[in-house]
């Protein structure tokens, strides 16, 4: 209980410290116009509150990757709340921070407009097809993961395509139609029943004393699965995840100045991180052991954890109640997978997204390819999403790191966690099924050779950006409208 417990207090504290370091060494600019204000077109670059932004962007980072992914990291045990809270504090909160400002600096750009313009046209083209490829899959496994909660909360007197079919005419709807109108208006009440999830499992533990285990390094894995690379790639939510990065420009286009981006960005990771590793905690402490809460992965999968876990601590009436809150969470990252998806394409081909039929001829094929994939098994969709996820986040680091550079700042606290994530993606798609299938000592070789590869083309590339005075940000000096307040 008590790694538990000050594992969370360092989270605030990082929030506090280390979010604030970072916001200073970045350096906002409260006097120059967002592109809320700037292309502000009535449909995705519309001004919101602080308190509305970061509602929606918790909403839609924190999909069933905080609480899905937590739950089979927690078969490693303890050590899976190190990863969460430094993970959070040092590399996913930094990753949201410098997509969602580096964002608002450039019109509101999407990671490959982002990665085009620094880490070079190549990687513009890369960077798309990776992101598009992300969504698409994220979008897929949050039809199917909370369409199953939903079918079993309800003992299945609703048929699963039915549900399936709901869920998707609200994506469709959400993607289509202007961010204030479903987003905007719908989520806070969707916030209220994810605090309620969140917050009734984790006190009612700490209410009920529920032995959570203490701090080792040791490795509790039923299958001695190693702790590296794949606990890094289970628990991507909750401590580092590229998707983010598709999903902090969404906020750009709404934020109505830079000096709100701490609680935005930054902030609402943290307290992902948390809901992290509240259902780490309740994967190690409610199902007699790692053995137990294997067997139960292998009955029904995380979604039977939920289940259960909100049960016994929340009774029948709570229990239903908090599995309402996770099914929130998967909803509402979903819609605006599509959303990212559809703007992605819309500033590739730069097509204007005002006119209704704009939006309809990128998001009809998108979800036709959706709805074929609900098909594929969750488990097969979320190995592809582990290393397609961290490969994102690897390149949204590397875009942070090359604008700290070329800015001369401290590129190194985007360098560091974009380094150590680039070895261990490296490793896994070196090792896994899904990939060349080598031995681990000589994935960790081949993936350290790699790693050094790709570093050393980074400082090669940052010298020459800097020398050729690669513009940091869009030029608004044009714009005639008042100062935001």
């Amino acid at each position: 209980m008590v790694t538990f417990l000050f594992g969370i207090v360092l989270l605030i504290v990082g929030y506090f410290t280390y979010g604030k370091f970072i916001e200073k060494m970045f350096g906002v600019k409260d006097d120059r116009a967002t592109p809320a204000y700037t292309s502000g077109d009535g449909v995705d670059y519309v001004p919101m509150s602080t308190k509305k932004n970061s509602l929606i962007q918790l909403l839609n980072i924190a999909g069933v990757g905080p609480i899905f992914g937590p739950i089979m990291g927690a078969l490693y045990g303890p050590v899976a709340f190190i990863w969460i809270v430094f993970g959070a504090i040092f590399a996913g909160a930094v990753h949201d921070y410098l997509t969602g400002m580096i964002s608002i600096r450039n019109r509101g750009a999407h990671l490959p407009e982002l990665a085009g313009k620094f880490l070079g046209k190549f990687m513009k083209h890369i960077v798309n097809a990776f992101a598009l490829l992300l969504l698409v899959l994220v979008g897929t496994v949050f039809v199917s993961a909370p369409a199953g909660l939903l079918y079993n909360l309800m003992n299945g007197w609703m048929a699963m395509g039915i549900i399936v079919a709901l869920i998707f005419l609200y994506y469709i709807l959400a993607t289509l139609l202007p961010v204030d109108k479903i987003i905007g208006r719908f989520y806070p009440i969707f916030g209220a029943l994810l605090i309620i999830s969140a917050v009734g499992v984790g006190g009612m533990m700490v209410i009920k004393g529920v032995p959570i285990p203490e701090l080792t390094f040791e490795n509790m894995h039923p299958g001695n699965l190693a702790i590296f690379p794949l606990l890094f790639l289970t628990i991507s939510c909750g401590a580092l995840s590229g998707f983010h990065a598709t999903q902090s420009p969404i906020i750009s286009r709404t934020t109505q100045k830079e000096g709100q981006g701490r609680k935005i960005f930054y902030g609402m990771m943290i307290a992902e991180a948390i809901i992290a590793m509240i259902w780490a905690a309740a994967g190690m402490s409610l199902f007699n052991g790692y053995g137990g809460l294997n067997e139960m992965l292998a009955a029904g999968g995380p979604a039977l954890i939920v289940s259960e876990a909100s049960t016994l601590m929340l009774g029948a009436v709570g229990g239903t109640l908090a599995v309402l809150g996770v099914i929130v969470l998967p909803i509402t990252s979903g819609d605006t997978a599509f959303r990212s998806a559809r703007m992605i394409i819309a500033d590739y081909f730069k097509i204007s997204q005002v006119k209704m039929s704009s939006r309809l001829w990128i998001a009809v094929p998108m979800f036709a390819i959706s709805i074929g994939l609900t098909q594929v098994d969750f488990d097969i969709l979320w190995r592809y999403f582990s290393w397609a996820n961290q490969s994102t986040a690897v390149i949204a680091l590397f875009v942070g790191a090359m604008y700290l550079f070329i800015a001369r700042k401290n590129y190194w606290v985007a360098l560091i966690p974009g380094t150590f994530m680039l070895m261990a993606t490296t490793t896994y798609i070196l090792n896994a099924k899904i990939g060349f299938r080598l031995p681990m000592d000589v994935s960790y070789i081949g993936a350290s050779v790699i790693s050094i590869f790709l570093v050393t083309l980074f400082f090669f590339a940052a010298v020459r950006a800097r020398a050729s005075q690669v513009p940091l940000e869009e030029d608004i000096s044009h714009w005639k409208g008042a100062a935001t307040n």
